[in-house]
């Protein structure tokens, strides 16, 4: 694997497990008063376009760390619908 590869799945692992901690809290907490559902849908549409990004280039980090952190926003984004 080359050198560039792997530097772009450490920047993935980072920047997806950022979202981690914030899906724990809405789950355990169900408070989602203080998330910017406006935030939330942005992230969702951004991170939803940088997925078919990376499918359309066939960068294996671009889609992993997009595909994961997709699902995790989108999470946090159904939550902060759902217990609105």
């Amino acid at each position: 694997m080359e050198a560039v590869t792997v530097l772009g799945f450490i920047a993935a692992v980072c920047t997806t497990a950022s979202f981690i901690p914030q899906v724990i809290k809405a789950v355990k907490t169900r408070h989602t008063q203080d998330i910017s559902l406006l935030m939330y849908v942005i992230m969702v549409v951004g991170i939803g376009l940088w997925f078919v990004y990376g499918l359309l280039i066939n960068d294996l980090p671009v889609i992993a760390a997009n595909g994961v952190t997709l699902c995790l926003v989108s999470f946090v984004f159904i939550l902060k619908l759902k217990y609105k």
